[in-house]
């Protein structure tokens, strides 16, 4: 199906956002496709079935209408493919729902 190594864990997490908010797929789809996502109502219920797999901008951007319907709580947001970890399986490289803040890097001991 062409799935990296992130994308079935943010499918799930981004389901049980949109579980926990009681949002439909119709209200993602249409959050998504005014933000600029290119795929169709079906196909984003395809992906949230782990039916069809997704680029990762068309993922993030899923991500994204999903976070923008949220309340401003920190629970239940749905993680960003960068969020997830580094591509070679490492720890992830930003803090897990913020979208843009790096995590500090490790002391040297300097």
């Amino acid at each position: 199906m062409g799935f990296d190594q992130h994308e079935p864990q943010q499918q799930r997490m981004l389901a049980a956002a949109m579980k926990s908010a009681r949002m439909n797929v119709g209200e993602l789809w249409l959050k998504y496709f005014s933000l600029g996502g290119e795929v169709g109502e079906y196909e984003v219920e395809a992906y949230l079935q782990g039916l069809l797999s997704l680029p990762v901008l068309q993922r993030d951007l899923l991500a994204m209408a999903a976070n923008e319907l949220i309340d401003t709580s920190p629970h239940g947001r749905a993680p960003y493919s960068d969020e997830l970890g580094s591509p070679d399986g490492g720890s992830p490289r930003k803090e897990p729902g913020s979208g843009t803040q790096e995590l500090p890097e490790p002391d040297s001991g300097e």
